[in-house]
């Protein structure tokens, strides 16, 4: 049996299928994340923050990176 060539139109419709199933995964693996994410915020007390200021300080770690954050924020030795 002679294999059929691929159709040009065929794969880039397969593409779109794939795009979409993983939109799909990522959606769901974010409201996931979301949910962990929120219990830890529970368990810190971290509810009582303003959403506004936990965006802030979210974006700037993430901006630094949680070492360098973490240095910046310890207590200096005396």
């Amino acid at each position: 049996m002679a294999r059929s060539k691929v159709n040009a139109r065929d794969a880039l419709r397969r593409l779109q299928e794939q795009r979409e199933q993983l939109a799909v995964e990522e959606a769901r693996l974010r409201e996931s994340v979301a949910a962990e994410l929120g219990a830890i915020m529970l368990e810190c007390g971290a509810e009582t923050l303003e959403p506004a200021a936990l965006k802030r300080l979210m974006l700037r770690v993430r901006e630094l990176g949680i070492e360098e954050t973490m240095k910046r924020i310890s207590p200096s030795p005396r």
